[in-house]
């Protein structure tokens, strides 16, 4: 998609007709493309194009959206929605949140301050979750353990290797009794420090629900783990804190546990398609797990066990 096309597609968003400028963010791994527009009144957006095959989950997003925004945090707000490129694509027009991410400032703020942060990200994502799904969802333990079954296949026919994929796989079997009668809400489902930003006055915001589902609470702190975790564990003790005010639910761990043992097998295959870079990445992700929870001899991890 150049230059020309994508200047084509802003003068079609009433929004957007007379813009000023449009960037495109190279960020993130997604189908979709992604550009910063700003426009003379001073208004800055987040333009979103994905291919028309995807255009009945961006409407049920932009729904989903409208029902979030409307709790009360800072983040990207759906404005519009429609059909361009001669019907081939689909766009949402998203408000723009200022701030640095979280991945990008982290470093930058002492560890109390973090630990704030995480706090506010925790709140937060106890609010996100409060949306309720639609009536009728597939039953938890069978949604969820298909996609699991699934991930456990496509990994072993991809021939990857992780160390000691052995003991997740046996860590998986054990304990899929666990998905059984499993609330669901909506999830953000990529909720970690490059998805979060710091305002300018110290204020989260929340940016890319393009991953959102329906499901199990627990399982939107994975990310937590395999992402956040790197950049900050006060920020990671924080989110869980403020996520649980009255303390860490017992079943909390062991959940946490069955979907990062999933995802770090898969994980490996899901990244072939962006290159052996990101393969090797994935394996880096997958060892740092496994030395957290001790080779799947431990639900906790040890970040949170050895805290002060």
């Amino acid at each position: 998609m150049d230059q020309r096309e994508i200047e084509k597609i802003c003068r079609g968003i009433p929004l957007l007709r007379d813009y000023s400028s449009v960037h495109y963010v190279d960020k993130g791994w997604s189908e979709e493309k992604k550009f910063f527009v700003e426009t003379p009144e001073g208004g800055n957006f987040n333009l979103r194009i994905s291919p028309k095959e995807f255009c009945k989950k961006r409407k049920e997003e932009f729904e989903v959206l409208e029902k979030a925004a409307e709790l009360g945090i800072t983040m990207s707000k759906p404005v519009d929605i429609g059909e361009c490129v001669d019907g081939k694509n689909v766009f949402v027009l998203l408000s723009w949140v200022e701030g640095e991410s979280l991945d990008e400032v982290m470093g930058k703020l002492d560890q109390e301050e973090q630990y704030r942060v995480g706090f506010e990200a925790g709140r937060t994502l106890k609010k996100i979750h409060s949306i309720s799904p639609p009536e009728k969802q597939e039953r938890w333990s069978e949604k969820m353990g298909r996609k699991i079954r699934l991930r456990l296949e496509k990994y072993s026919e991809s021939g990857l290797k992780v160390t000691n994929d052995y003991l997740a796989q046996k860590f998986i079997n054990e304990n899929l009794h666990l998905l059984q009668n499993r609330p669901q809400v909506f999830q953000h489902g990529d909720y970690h420090t490059g998805n979060l930003v710091l305002s300018p006055g110290k204020n989260l915001g929340v940016i890319d629900f393009n991953r959102w589902d329906y499901g199990d609470p627990f399982e939107d702190f994975y990310k937590m783990e395999m992402f956040s975790r790197e950049h900050s564990i006060p920020f990671c003790r924080g989110q869980l804190e403020g996520y649980f005010p009255d303390g860490i639910p017992e079943d909390f761990f062991p959940l946490l546990t069955l979907y990062l043992a999933s995802v770090i097998l898969y994980s490996v295959v899901w990244a072939q398609p962006f290159g052996e870079e990101e393969v090797e990445y994935m394996k880096k992700k997958a060892e740092e797990v496994m030395d957290d929870f001790q080779n799947f001899e431990s639900t906790i991890p040890l970040w949170w066990r050895e805290r002060d």
